[in-house]
């Protein structure tokens, strides 16, 4: 575990919380009042800035950028547990400092307390459905090409955006981020351990699933 790559972590989740929240800033500005615009502006941006980072930083730290992509490969046993806490550490802090950043470039207050509430049944179901599937298209498609990969992942979040009913957070850090932010991205704090909750559970069926799906290590002949 080197800091270049703790700081791969903490420099690449913070720039996805800044695509995150900033488009989310500007899609509300100048959709007009039309959520529909606004979340397709959202969506976009987010799909767009995923892929560039996770082609920028996966060859120096594996572009996680998420605590249940780096606590799967952990229960996978290709992380250790030194660099898995040192990922999520930096993950958590640089998701704090992307929100800060967009809020310094919209010129809004730094830290905000969201008033939009996310707790009924159905969104923690959408969150359940969007972290299985996300990390099915992380690990899945792991030994193809770079950019390949990063378009599976980057499109699946684009596509949940959509599908799902809590438009697809799928990150712990994330979703403690957007708790600072009275934005379109935002997330009531009350609503922050309900999300987490699901995305965990999610990432448990996903970690299950993988046992089935991906293909058997192959081990050297004693």
């Amino acid at each position: 575990m080197t800091a270049r790559q703790a700081a791969a972590e903490f420099l690449g989740t913070a720039l996805l919380l800044a695509v995150v929240v900033g488009s989310g800033i500007m899609g509300e500005r100048l959709a007009g009042g039309n959520a529909a615009v606004a979340l397709l502006a959202n969506s976009i941006a987010t799909g767009a800035g995923l892929f560039a980072l996770i082609c920028l930083f996966a060859p120096v730290s594996g572009a996680h950028f998420n605590p249940v992509v780096t606590a799967s490969l952990l229960a996978n046993g290709t992380l250790g547990k030194e660099r898995a806490a040192c990922y999520i550490a930096a993950q958590v802090l640089g998701a704090g400092a992307g929100v800060v950043l967009a809020h310094a470039m919209f010129g809004l207050n730094l830290i905000q307390a969201s008033q939009h509430a996310r707790d009924t049944a159905g969104e923690f179901i959408g969150e359940i459905v969007a972290t299985s599937g996300l990390l099915l298209a992380i690990r899945l498609p792991a030994r193809a090409p770079l950019p390949q990969a990063a378009a599976t992942v980057a499109l699946w979040i684009t596509a949940a955006y959509w599908f799902t009913s809590s438009t697809s957070f799928a990150n712990p850090a994330v979703t403690i981020a957007r708790a600072m932010t009275d934005s379109f991205a935002g997330i009531a704090p009350a609503s922050v351990a309900g999300f987490i909750a699901a995305q965990l559970l999610g990432a448990v069926l996903a970690h299950v699933t993988l046992r089935f799906l991906e293909p058997a290590r192959v081990h050297p002949a004693e």
